[in-house]
């Protein structure tokens, strides 16, 4: 799927013919949402626009070397003007003005020169908005702005929408709408629409061109994920052909941590939990553990990469994190064998991609009983869409292997490569499936876990 010409000529037309724009990308916002932003920032203002972008996080060092950064503003400017007006036409000329404020009220005193003025002579109104078009970036849903739209409810009730986005869960909000979730990154989407533009492909810079380039690393870990397509690779070609700076954003996004991060990143690899059975990794990140550390929720941005590169063969890999405001964030990624975007989604109210997803939650009395009831409605999600995906193929009475995987009790001190099975799908001449489960022994090349043995979880029975 790519962008319509009726889309790609609806969001020009919108460009050209207003003057005033609010750039928002998604809170808690990631390295593809910020440089979303910017991007458009960029090129707006080349063109000559009044542009203001917001992002209340409190964003991370590692990002302050993306191009107009400093521009950044925490706060929406969205009070409207009230205009009282006095109708002067009939000879009344204005000696002194003045107001009071007094038991919520402000009283505005009139002194004429001349003449007299009357209540029949006074109008009220509303002043002009402050912007006449909202872009929003990288974001599924108005929800995930946070605090941003629930505080601001009637500016994106009011103004336009543009609506640029790569995740398929996008509701579609807004009015225009620029969403490809065939894109890799958000700012793939917005390449492909201003390479189409010759005003705005005009602009075209290195300072845009690293901006466009850095979304694209980072939403493809390093175009290492399964979301990478050959047109993400030939994107990135012909951003470097145009003057991208990719050194200097890996240098600063995956070679510069400071030393909170490292100690949190820490904690949770050394809190890493299994199931085997479910073929499920997860760890989770307490609010006491980041104080512990001195670290910010925000800096578990990464950590979930690094949870998969460390357990690579697992179908799912979940990182929880409480955050600061209250609650916890969950980012989820998947092998093909499990939507991770319908998982989220079903249970939770979240979204994002099949293998790359995400959810919040807000109320909860003990942060780990949530976590661990949280992976159990997970794991029945994940065998519902194992059994529609056998029954779609008439293999839902399917005898179990005889080869499954070896279940562990409880306690058992075990290495990751010996208690998660390799899944390999061999497809007949039908394209029925038929899963093998192999015990994979662990290798001496394999990676381990950065400390000492993995505790099997509740919920696991010896066989």
């Amino acid at each position: 799927m790519s962008l319509s010409s009726s889309d790609i000529a609806a969001a020009t037309r919108a460009i050209e013919q207003n003057q005033r724009f609010l750039i928002v990308p998604h809170a808690n916002v990631d390295p593809d949402g910020l440089s979303s932003a910017l991007s458009m920032y960029t090129i707006l203002t080349a063109l000559g626009k009044e542009v203001t972008v917001i992002c209340p996080d409190t964003l991370p060092s590692s990002l302050d070397f993306l191009p107009g950064f400093e521009k950044l503003q925490r706060e929406i400017k969205d009070a409207e003007d009230f205009v009282v007006t006095i109708n002067l036409d009939q000879g009344v000329e204005v000696d002194k003005l003045r107001y009071t404020v007094e038991d919520q009220k402000v009283n505005i005193i009139v002194v004429p020169k001349k003449g007299r003025i009357s209540h029949r002579q006074i109008s009220l109104a509303e002043g002009e908005k402050h912007y006449d078009l909202l872009i929003i970036v990288d974001t599924a849903d108005l929800p995930l702005l946070g605090s941003l739209y629930t505080e601001h409810v009637d500016l994106f009730s009011e103004i336009p929408i543009l609506n640029i986005d790569h995740h398929i869960s996008n509701t579609r909000f807004g009015q225009l709408h620029l969403i490809d979730p065939t894109a890799a990154s958000a700012t793939e989407v917005l390449y492909a629409w201003l390479m189409q533009v010759p005003a705005f492909r005009a602009h075209m810079s290195p300072d845009l061109a690293t901006l466009l380039l850095t979304g694209l690393i980072t939403d493809t870990r390093s175009f290492q994920n399964p979301n990478t397509t050959p047109r993400s690779l030939e994107v990135a070609a012909e951003l470097l052909d145009q003057g991208a700076r990719q050194q200097e954003i890996i240098q600063h996004i995956y070679k510069t941590k400071p030393l909170s991060t490292l100690k949190i990143w820490g904690r949770a690899l050394n809190h890493i939990q299994i199931d085997a059975q479910a073929r499920i990794v997860w760890s989770a990140v307490s609010r006491e553990d980041l104080e512990e550390m001195g670290a910010q929720s925000k800096e578990t941005h990464g950590l979930l990469d690094e949870l998969i590169s460390t357990i690579p063969d697992a179908d799912v890999h979940v990182l929880f994190t409480e955050v600061e405001e209250g609650g916890f964030k969950a980012s989820m990624r998947s092998s093909a064998a499990v939507d991770a975007s319908r998982v989220t989604a079903t249970l939770f109210g979240g979204g994002g991609h099949p293998r790359a997803a995400g959810f919040r939650m807000k109320s909860y009395d003990n942060f780990h009983l949530q976590v661990l009831e949280c992976i159990r409605k997970i794991k029945e999600e994940i065998a519902r869409q194992a059994q529609d995906h056998d029954a779609s193929f008439g293999n839902a009475n399917r005898k179990p292997d005889a080869a499954s995987p070896k279940i562990f009790k409880k306690g058992t001190s075990i290495r990751v490569g010996d208690v998660l099975p390799r899944r390999e799908q061999k497809i007949n001449d039908k394209h029925q499936p038929e899963d093998s489960f192999e015990p994979k022994k662990a290798t001496s090349t394999e990676k381990k876990l950065p400390q000492g043995p993995v505790d099997i979880v509740e919920g696991l029975t010896s066989s």
